[in-house]
């Protein structure tokens, strides 16, 4: 399929033009989007997800503000291309205007589908949210401050039990077998069962006894089929299936004396809760508080309130474990890296393409193809002159700014700073952070004992002389580990010791363990001491919240993924935070300045 080209001239008298110009608010995102398409959604932007032959596919950028639209909006495919050939505000949105000019009626649901495989096979999957990140950036609307958070995603299967786990786990299997390995594995199967139906097995489930024998045969069927596997030269597609299986195997059951495989009580850590989307997990955003699927992890600019970007993870994964990837932009202008990206290609390359849009309608179909060979073969030619124009503005703007200190020097919201709640404060992110010359807005928590007794902060760590003392004053020495870990233990000393029975339980008494990231623990926990500190942290980090509830405020696509597996939702969560940008930059009154800059008007 070839790149298709939509119309950019218009028809100044059409009627849905007409009457969308005339009652949409300019702030609204159908406004935007009408206004802006051809320069945030260019076809050309498109030109590597299409070959140079082959019938013309419906325009990539009618298609782009569809998709947008559609994550905006929460609906379904099918949804979305009723809404497309109904709404005029989505026809005006999209260029196409009314029924009489010539541009796309309707298209099936299928191309959304194509779309997103497409981008999700590019090099740049990620394209959409880029280049209106990009144009908020240009327009002054990205600042050096951020706030971390993250939200549940329900996955979009149902959460298996134990039972159903290990029979659909058998059963996949062999359906992906060839007809050799299917009838090696059926062979070694003993439970009246041909696997063949979906769903629970037959059991009398009020029979404790009947339920222990049937859980027992299910293990045994499982790990015969293991043992069949063994030694085979297998395709990807049956290891997938034999390392699912072997994984639910392991994860629920435990073997009892008498050699029966009984359910454990317990959890693993990392269980899989699905073989229809083995990615997802049980998590838990607090302690009271448990979902099943996946977390949504966002940064935000708290001053614009514009997304800077996004992550997905299984539901278990901590939000320090990836804060690291959502603050990639100021971490590499610290390393004085060039975060210029090819969004600009598409600006540069509108003058070109104009005078394809000003041709005859016959001159235009033949030069269509002509054109998207000259797009292919200077792209690349193009992006790096951008990168190199831009960069020399950028070395020029610092130069100037050296020499010649402005009003906001020194002003705090231009110094990066990242917030975060306590599961950002951990001693790894806060050092880096320090590392990075980021001030740190990340709330630590403070040391806790159980049962009310001493805290750690009521010990004196000296890490400079590597001892630790305690309430009663006694000093023993801090065990350095390889890692930088150490330990400190009072042993003996807390036998005779007045205060032992408020600090510890312990026969072998109280021990003080710290980290390689002690240091930047303390002086975390002292800054936030500071009134002025806490009164920054109220003010700021209660803004994400704010734009995770725009995120979430449709369930179909918002708090439940529509799709299954972390490298899709991830995909879907980022189109949805692109969504939600252009409706804020749209709020915000953010223009095409018609010489590939951006600025805010309103």
């Amino acid at each position: 399929m070839s790149l298709g080209l939509a119309d950019r001239q218009g028809v100044l008298t059409d009627d849905v033009v007409r009457f969308c110009d005339e009652t949409l608010s300019p702030e609204s995102i159908y406004a935007l989007l009408h206004r802006e398409r051809d320069v945030l959604f260019p076809d050309e932007f498109f030109a590597d997800l299409f070959s140079l032959r082959g019938r013309r596919s419906v325009p990539p950028s009618v298609v782009a503000v569809v998709m947008v639209l559609q994550r905006l909006e929460g609906l379904s495919d099918r949804e979305a291309v009723d809404r497309y050939c109904f709404d005029a505000r989505w026809r005006y949105a999209a260029g196409v205007g009314g029924y009489d000019t010539g541009g796309w009626g309707r298209f099936a649901h299928t191309v959304l589908v194509d779309m997103r495989a497409r981008l999700a096979g590019s090099d740049r999957p990620r394209r959409i949210f880029e280049v209106v990140l990009d144009s908020a950036r240009h327009a002054g609307l990205v600042g050096a401050r951020r706030v971390l958070d993250s939200t549940p995603l329900y996955d979009a299967v149902a959460t298996m039990d134990t039972v159903t786990l290990i029979r659909s786990a058998i059963r996949q299997l062999l359906e992906v077998a060839d007809a050799t390995l299917e009838a090696a594995l059926r062979a070694v199967l003993v439970r009246d069962d041909d696997y063949r139906a979906g769903g629970k097995p037959v059991c009398d489930w009020d029979d404790k006894v009947a339920r222990h024998e049937l859980v027992d045969a299910l293990a045994r069927d499982g790990f015969a089929s293991l043992a069949v596997l063994e030694g085979r030269d297998l395709d990807a597609e049956v290891t997938a299936a034999g390392e699912l299986l072997a994984t639910v195997l392991g994860q629920d059951l435990e073997t009892c004396d008498d050699g029966v495989f009984r359910i454990a009580r317990r959890v693993a850590p990392d269980r899989v809760i699905s073989v229809v989307d083995p990615q997802a997990r049980h998590g838990h955003k607090t302690q009271a508080r448990g979902f099943d699927g996946y977390k949504g992890h966002v940064a935000v600019d708290p001053d614009s309130e514009i997304i800077t970007d996004t992550t997905v993870t299984p539901g278990n994964a901590g939000d320090a474990s990836v804060a690291a990837d959502l603050i990639d932009d100021l971490l590499a202008d610290d390393d004085g890296e060039d975060t210029t990206t090819d969004d600009d290609t598409a600006t540069d390359t509108d003058t070109a393409t104009e005078t394809v849009a000003e041709e005859d309608e016959d001159e235009k179909e033949e030069k269509n193809e002509d054109f998207v060979v000259w797009l292919s073969e200077n792209l690349a030619a193009e992006a790096a002159a951008a990168r190199a124009a831009d960069a020399a503005d950028d070395a020029a703007g610092r130069a100037a700014d050296d020499a010649a200190p402005s009003e906001d020097q020194g002003d705090e919201s231009q110094r990066p700073k990242v917030y975060g709640d306590a599961a950002y404060g951990s001693g790894e992110f806060q050092s880096l952070l320090e590392d990075g010359g980021i001030d740190s807005g990340c709330r630590t928590q403070p040391p806790a004992a159980a049962g009310g007794r001493f805290p750690k902060d009521r010990f004196g760590i000296d890490l400079e002389a590597g001892t630790v003392t305690c309430p009663a004053e006694v000093t023993v020495t801090l065990r350095r580990h390889r890692d930088g870990d150490g330990t400190a233990s009072f042993g003996d000393a807390c036998r005779t010791c007045p205060l032992a029975e408020q600090c510890t339980t312990s026969k072998s008494g109280r021990t003080i363990s710290v980290t390689v990231h002690e240091a930047t623990l303390a002086r975390a926990r002292s800054r936030q001491a500071n009134p002025d500190w806490k009164d920054d942290y109220r003010a700021t980090r209660p803004k994400v919240e704010r734009k995770l509830g725009h995120l979430m405020r449709r369930k179909h696509g918002g708090r439940r993924a529509r799709v299954r597996g972390t490298t899709k939702v991830d995909a879907d969560f980022n189109l949805l935070a692109a969504a939600v940008n252009i409706a804020r930059v749209a709020v915000a009154g953010m223009r095409s300045d018609g010489t590939g800059g951006w600025a805010v008007t309103a």
